[in-house]
């Protein structure tokens, strides 16, 4: 697959989508070129979800984006949904990202329409071989595999190739200080995140920091091949996590975190 041709776009053409739009990329005018990236950074999927809760069996879709962004970091097709969950959205979600039950009742569009528009749209990219970004895979992917099967829709079981840039910075900068939120990552990479906690910009923001990282580490070349490492990757931090988690005392002995990846 050549990811360079123009034809190889994702061809949506509901009015949500936006296709060609141009936005302002991540870095500044006179900032230097930045080094020569992997082939698969050229062109990527950013997807990302805002929910009811943290429980992937249990919660329920607000908001979801999915877009494809330049290799400079804009954004050349994007999708957003508003979703009626069908289950009251707790005040506590409701501060992070700002939707209220009412407003998704109001507003929002039939969860199993969404559930299967976002799973049609990931699909379609998969089909190409662009890879999609998402900040804590296992969240988003294990959460919609859930919805799907409640919505009694074919799930997504092996999303390939994702590319997470929590497992990939955590493995090349394994020994930064500090927190490893998408904030907190999007500083450190001098990636803007505007309105954190929305779905379009934190996916947006995942993507240009994966494009960040990929221009600053020596990364596989193939997105399948960096895939299958992140599998081992996330294996190995969960392994060290767990470690630490029961050596101070935050986890018993005979409990160990669940490190599949990109879905649990």
């Amino acid at each position: 697959m050549n990811e360079r041709r123009p034809d190889t776009l994702p061809l949506w053409d509901d009015d949500e989508w936006h296709d060609g739009e141009r936005r302002d990329g991540p870095g500044q005018a006179d900032e230097p070129a930045p080094a020569p990236t992997p082939e698969w950074a050229h062109r990527l999927g950013v997807f990302d979800l805002e929910t009811t809760g943290v429980d992937v069996a249990g919660d329920r879709i607000v908001t979801a984006h999915v877009g494809v962004l330049a290799a400079d970091g804009t954004a050349i097709s994007a999708r957003t949904w508003l979703a009626d969950p069908g289950v009251p959205i707790p005040a506590a979600a409701s501060e992070v990202h700002g939707i209220t039950t009412a407003h998704a009742r109001a507003s929002g569009r039939p969860a199993r329409e969404v559930v299967a528009e976002i799973i049609d749209a990931l699909r379609e990219l998969f089909a190409q071989g662009i890879p999609v970004v998402a900040y804590n895979a296992p969240f988003d992917f294990s959460l919609l595999r859930h919805e799907a099967l409640r919505h009694g829709i074919p799930p997504i079981d092996d999303p390939a190739p994702v590319i997470d840039p929590l497992v990939v910075d955590k493995r090349v900068d394994r020994f930064r200080k500090g927190k490893r939120t998408l904030e907190a990552v999007a500083q450190h990479y001098a990636v803007p995140l505007d309105g954190a906690h929305d779905a379009s910009a934190d996916a947006t923001a995942a993507g240009r920091v994966a494009q960040a990282i990929a221009s600053r580490f020596e990364l596989p070349a193939s997105a399948l091949d960096l895939h299958a490492e992140q599998v081992g990757w996330a294996q190995e931090q969960s392994a060290s996590l767990t470690e630490y988690l029961v050596r101070v005392g935050r986890l018993d002995p005979a409990e160990e975190l669940d490190g599949s990846w990109p879905i649990r």
